[in-house]
C-alpha cells in the first residue's frame, strides 16, 4: 500500500455500532478488530441468531421484523448506540446509509458519523440533484424525464428511486400503457426499502456498461480516485458480477481511465466530500460515458478494489472519520479481482427469491474472510452474511455471500473463483451458484465482452451446471451409502430413511427414538438365498432418480437401469460416508452426509443436495387445478380481484412483498375466482394456497 492516513486524529473512536446487518456488519467488525476498536450491533427479531450478532461485542434487539420497524428506525439505532457506549456509527450500505436526516441526528447526538457530511448526502444522495451538479460541472448526464410527458419515441425508459440503490425501486418500461403502474410499483418498493417513495425516469440504454470509480476525500480537500470497477452483469438492475479493473476501460486504455478519474475527482472536490463514495457512469462500447449517480457510502463490491489496491477501504473510512487525512499519492492497482454475489434465488424462475434453513455451507479453497488475501498468488476471499445453522428469512435481501477471486490476470481470477464455487457444499434454499460458475467459464465473459445486456444475450448460462450423468452417479452414491448405514445399524426414521442429523418432523423424531431404544442386529444387507434388488429414489431439481441396487457377499451391484446412459459404473467400495465408483474405468470418490431425507453428495469437482423421495403421496398434498400458490414466503401487499370476478390468462391477481421486492402472481388460464384465501397484510408461506380459479362452465344446450 503506497498511501496511509495520518496518525493524528481529532477524535479517537473506541466502539463502533454498525446500523446494518449481514455481511457488511461482519466486514466492518473485522476492520474494527484490526484496529482494537470495540463493536456493537442492532438486530431485528428475524436476525436474533445471525452470525453478525454473535460476532459483535454487544448487541441490542430492535423489536419487529420488517426494515421499517427496525433497521430504518434511526431513533432506535441512536438510542442503542448510546446505551452500549458506542461513540461512532457506521451505516454500511442500504437502509439508512444515504439518509441525511439520520446522519445529522447521529452528529447531533454527539456521535461520530462514519460517512460523508449530511450536506453531501443531500446533494449527491439525491440522484436528481447530483445530476444537476454534474451537468453544471460539464460531465455528460442522462437527462431526467417527466413521466407525464414521456412519448412512445422515448421508450424504453428506466424508472429509478431517487434515494438508495441495489436495484430497489428500479424498473424498465417498454410499453407506454405500463408506465403509470410501473412508476407506482417502483415508488412503493422504494418506500419500503429506503423510506423515500420519490422516483424519476431517464432514457434506458440496454447494452451499456456500468463503470464506477471509488473515491475518497478528506477535510483538507484532498480527493482520491481509487481504481475503477465494472459491474455490467446485472439482474433486475442489481449487480451480480463485479470486477476491477474494468474490462471496457482496459480495452480503451489509460485515456479513458484518466477521463473517468478526472470526472470523479471533480465530483468530490465540488462538494467538499469527506469519506468513501462511488461515482457511477453508464458507458458505451465506444468509450463515451454518462454520469448516473454518486453513492455516498461504501459499495457492496468494495472488496475487488481492496484486493487490487491493497487498501483496507473500511479501515480508511474509520481513520478519516476520526480526523485522519489522505497522504502520499493515490494508490495504484495491480492484478485482477472478480466478485460474484451468491443469492438465495432461482434464476430459471424469474429470479424468485428463496428462503429457509441453511444446514450446510462451505466454499472449498477459501483463504480469507473479510480481509485482504496474500498478494501475488491466486486466492479466494469470502464475505458471507449467512452461516450453516441460520435461516434465510423473507424480510431482507437474499444475498448469502460475496465470493471474490483474485489473481494476477483476469482469466486466472475467473478460473480460481469458478473452481471454488463449483465445489461449494450447500444444503439450503436454491441458489444462483450454477449461473455464476457458467458465467465465469463462458467465452464472451472471459474475453471481456460484457454489457448490461449480457444475461439476456447468453441464455445458456441458465442451464444446470452438472449433467445427467453426474446427477445419476451422485444418486447412486447416496443410495449405496444409505444402504451401508442401514446395514451397520444406523438409526432409521419412517420409510427406512437413515438420519445422522437433526430430525425434520415429530414423526421422524418418534421413529428414530424407537429405533435407538430397539436397535436391529448388525447383520448387514447380504442374504444367502435372497439377493433381492432394492430401490431408493432421490429428487434433484424436481426430478426423481430411482436407484436399483443390491448387496452380494463380496460386492455391491447397481442395476444398469440406474446408470447413466452409455456408461459402465462399477462399485469399488461403500461405507456410510464414502462411496468409490469406477465410471467408465475412471475412479471417483463421493463423500456423503445426511440430514433426515436430505443428503449432501460431494466430489472434488461438484457438490449436490439430494432429497430422498417419499414412497407414498399424501392425498392432501395434491394441488387442485386452477390453484394459485405462493412461490415464496412473503407478505400480501395487494389483492386485485374478488370472489366471483372473471379473470383472464396472465392477469395479475395477488402481489407479494418478499426480500424487499414486489412479486405479482398471475393466472395461467381464464376463469372465475372461486376462492380467495388471503387479503392485504397477510403473511404467507411458500406453497400456500392463495386463490382458486375455476373454469367458466359452458351453458347447457337450450340455456342462455
Amino acid at each position: 500500500m503506497n498511501a496511509q492516513p495520518t496518525a493524528a486524529t481529532t477524535r479517537p473512536i473506541t466502539r463502533v455500532l454498525v446500523a446494518n446487518r449481514g455481511e457488511i456488519s461482519r466486514r466492518v467488525f473485522a476492520a474494527c478488530r484490526a484496529r482494537g476498536v470495540g463493536t456493537a450491533a442492532v438486530f431485528s427479531d428475524a436476525d436474533e441468531h445471525a452470525a453478525f450478532v454473535a460476532e459483535a461485542d454487544v448487541a441490542v434487539r430492535l423489536p419487529g421484523t420488517s426494515p421499517s420497524e427496525t433497521y430504518l428506525r434511526g431513533d432506535l439505532v441512536i438510542a442503542a448506540a448510546q446505551s452500549m457506549g458506542a461513540d461512532a456509527i457506521h451505516p454500511g450500505y442500504g437502509f439508512l446509509s444515504e439518509n441525511a436526516e439520520f446522519a445529522r441526528a447521529v452528529v447531533d447526538a454527539g456521535l461520530v458519523w462514519i460517512g460523508p457530511d449530511p450536506e453531501s448526502i443531500e446533494q449527491m444522495g439525491s440522484k436528481v440533484e447530483s445530476k444537476r451538479l454534474m451537468e453544471e460541472a460539464g460531465v455528460p448526464v442522462l437527462k431526467e424525464l417527466d413521466p407525464e410527458s414521456i412519448t412512445e419515441a422515448q421508450l424504453p425508459v428506466l424508472v429509478k428511486a431517487s434515494s438508495g440503490g441495489g436495484g430497489r425501486g428500479m424498473r424498465v418500461v417498454e410499453n407506454l400503457d405500463e408506465l403509470t403502474e410501473t412508476v407506482a410499483a417502483a415508488s412503493r418498493e422504494a418506500a419500503s426499502a429506503f423510506g423515500d417513495s420519490t422516483v424519476f425516469c431517464e432514457r434506458y440504454i440496454p447494452t451499456g456498461h456500468h463503470i464506477e470509480v471509488q473515491v475518497f476525500g478528506d477535510r483538507a480537500g484532498t480527493a482520491w480516485a481509487v481504481g475503477e470497477r465494472e459491474c455490467s452483469i446485472q439482474r433486475r438492475h442489481q449487480k451480480v458480477v463485479e470486477e476491477a479493473p474494468a474490462p471496457l476501460v482496459e480495452r480503451h486504455g489509460q485515456a479513458m481511465r484518466d477521463r473517468l478519474y478526472e470526472a470523479a475527482r471533480n465530483a468530490v472536490s465540488r462538494i467538499g466530500y469527506v469519506g468513501a463514495g462511488t461515482v457511477e457512469f453508464l458507458a458505451d462500447a465506444d468509450g463515451s460515458f454518462y454520469f448516473l449517480e454518486m453513492n455516498t457510502r461504501l459499495q457492496v463490491e468494495h472488496p475487488v478494489t481492496e484486493c487490487t489496491t491493497g487498501l483496507d477501504l473500511v479501515g480508511l473510512q474509520l481513520d478519516l472519520a476520526a480526523g485522519g487525512s489522505l497522504t502520499g499519492t493515490e494508490p495504484t492497482a495491480s492484478g485482477h479481482a472478480i466478485e460474484v454475489r451468491l443469492y438465495a434465488e432461482d434464476p430459471a424462475d424469474d429470479w424468485a427469491p428463496q428462503a429457509g434453513p441453511v444446514r450446510a455451507f462451505d466454499i472449498p479453497g477459501t483463504e480469507t474472510r473479510f480481509t485482504l488475501p496474500e498478494p501475488g498468488r491466486p486466492s479466494v476471499r469470502v464475505d458471507a452474511g449467512v452461516e450453516a445453522g441460520e435461516t434465510i428469512s423473507t424480510y431482507y435481501d437474499p444475498m448469502i455471500a460475496k465470493v471474490i477471486g483474485v489473481a494476477t490476470t483476469r482469466e486466472a481470477a475467473a478460473r480460481v473463483l469458478a473452481a471454488s464455487l463449483a465445489r461449494m457444499s450447500w444444503d439450503g434454499p436454491r441458489t444462483n451458484v450454477d449461473l455464476l460458475v457458467r458465467v465465469l467459464r463462458e467465452a464472451d465473459f472471459l474475453a471481456g465482452y460484457t454489457a448490461t445486456s449480457y444475461l439476456p444475450e447468453h441464455p445458456e448460462v441458465f442451464d444446470r451446471l452438472v449433467d445427467e450423468a453426474t446427477l445419476a452417479t451422485s444418486a447412486i452414491a447416496a443410495a449405496l451409502s444409505t444402504a451401508a448405514a442401514r446395514a451397520e445399524g444406523g438409526v432409521a426414521g419412517p420409510e427406512d430413511v437413515v438420519s445422522t442429523g437433526g430430525t425434520e418432523s415429530a414423526e421422524s423424531a418418534l421413529a428414530e427414538s424407537i429405533a435407538r431404544d430397539n436397535p436391529r442386529p448388525r447383520i448387514g444387507g447380504w442374504r444367502l438365498f435372497h439377493p433381492d434388488w432394492r430401490t431408493r429414489a432421490y429428487t434433484i431439481d424436481g426430478h426423481d432418480h430411482p436407484i436399483i441396487y443390491r448387496q452380494r457377499r463380496d460386492r455391491w451391484e447397481v442395476s444398469s437401469d440406474s446408470m447413466p446412459e452409455g456408461s459402465q459404473v462399477d462399485v469399488v467400495s461403500v461405507d456410510p460416508s464414502t462411496v468409490r465408483l469406477s465410471i467408465d474405468g475412471i475412479e471417483r470418490r463421493f463423500h456423503v452426509t445426511r440430514h433426515g431425507r436430505r443428503m449432501l453428495v460431494s466430489t472434488s469437482a461438484t457438490s449436490l443436495t439430494l432429497v430422498e423421495a417419499e414412497r407414498f403421496t399424501d392425498p392432501q398434498a395434491v394441488v387442485a387445478p386452477g390453484s394459485l400458490l405462493a412461490p415464496m414466503p412473503g407478505t400480501v401487499i395487494r389483492v386485485g380481484a374478488a370472489v366471483g370476478d372473471t379473470v383472464t390468462a396472465g392477469q395479475k391477481v395477488i402481489w407479494l412483498e418478499a426480500m424487499k421486492m414486489e412479486h405479482a402472481i398471475t393466472t395461467d388460464a381464464a376463469g372465475i375466482v372461486e376462492e380467495l384465501r388471503v387479503s392485504a397484510g397477510d403473511q404467507v408461506d411458500m406453497g400456500m394456497m392463495l386463490a382458486v380459479i375455476a373454469e367458466e362452465s359452458e351453458p347447457e344446450e337450450g340455456q342462455e
